[in-house]
């Protein structure tokens, strides 16, 4: 599924996963890493994350499966960034590029289908 910019106020994790192209025990374990994924739990006990943390998510995504940083590596990444104010940019520039990425993909995917399904000229 291509990632879209988040817009609701509070998502579940099954939102959060279709959002994110993540598996929840990822995003679980995630949060048991990096100190600033701490998503509330509403009455029943469900994570309810809200859009700063699926910006956050993204970045750590894009530092660990694009960037190949360690788990170490990518605490230590976001909280410099955190530090000198950047995170928020770096947020959205993962975001930005996980859309970019996405749309490549479904790009490819069409003009696959496209070549596939137009007919050879041995065929007319």
């Amino acid at each position: 599924m291509s990632a879209g910019e988040p817009v609701q106020q509070f998502y579940s994790i099954g939102d959060v996963c279709q959002l994110t192209d993540l598996k929840p025990h990822v995003l679980r374990y995630w949060e048991s890493q990096f100190r600033f994924l701490s998503p509330a739990k509403n009455r029943s006990g469900n994570r309810v994350y809200r859009r700063r943390e699926v910006e956050l998510i993204l970045l750590v995504k894009h530092l660990l499966y694009t960037e190949k940083y360690t788990i170490e590596g990518a605490r230590q990444k976001v909280d410099a960034q955190r530090k000198g104010g950047e995170v928020r940019v770096a947020a959205r520039a993962a975001l930005t590029l996980q859309t970019l990425d996405a749309l490549e993909t479904e790009l490819k995917e069409l003009v696959r289908s496209l070549t596939t399904d137009t007919p050879t000229e041995e065929g007319t």
